[in-house]
């Protein structure tokens, strides 16, 4: 499986649930999504040496993340998915996050934090794991400042960016146990910057 998550850095991966991760590539820059995605793609399959109609799907990261970079990865995997004749599976990018953690090791509630910019949040509040190692959003996602977060005194995992590699496998998991995946809609949680008039302006001499 290709997966890719732009919600926060621009990140891809080639995965395989018995494999694991084959194959991650990688850009912290949070404005340059655009101009990597296509680079992190290609060298991500030639690292992996998976034939593109190998890949059983393509996972998309859906955010929460600001509206430029998201829409980005997004795009990206729906185009590939279309040239690929691949299905597309969308994920929270926080879910990957967490499935990391409790990966990892870590038990119970978590809440997830990622940079919204403008002084807020954006937050997942997790209560653990199921059997499979899928992870239990309890609510979220969500947009907060800091001093306004919910369930202040669960263990928080505060994320630069999303593994796709993580966020790869976290698909696998669910496809394999056959749960559902995300809305096919990406998570901005935020109004758009610029919005339409609600009429035509007004012209004066």
């Amino acid at each position: 499986m290709l997966a890719i998550d732009t919600s926060a850095g621009s990140s891809v991966a080639v995965v395989d649930l018995d494999r694991g991760v084959i194959a991650e590539k990688s850009v912290d820059d949070h404005r340059r999504h655009a101009e990597v995605i296509g680079s992190l793609i290609a060298e991500a399959l030639e690292e992996s040496g998976v034939a593109v109609g190998a890949l059983s799907a393509v996972a998309a990261g859906m955010g929460p993340g600001p509206f430029t970079g998201l829409r980005v990865g997004i795009a990206a995997a729906r185009a590939f998915a279309l040239g690929a004749r691949k299905p597309v599976v969308g994920l929270v990018s926080h879910d990957a996050i967490a499935f990391d953690a409790y990966r990892g090791g870590h038990t119970g509630p978590l809440l997830v934090l990622t940079d919204a910019r403008r002084r807020e949040l954006y937050w997942s509040h997790y209560a653990g794991a199921d059997d499979a190692g899928l992870p239990t959003r309890a609510s979220g996602p969500g947009l907060a400042a800091p001093d306004e977060l919910p369930h202040v005194d669960v263990e928080r995992r505060e994320a630069a960016s999303v593994s796709a590699a993580a966020l790869g496998l976290l698909a696998e998991l669910t496809w394999a146990n056959g749960r559902p995946f995300a809305a096919d809609e990406a998570l901005y949680l935020r109004s758009p910057d610029v919005t339409l008039s609600a009429g035509p302006k007004r012209v004066t001499a």
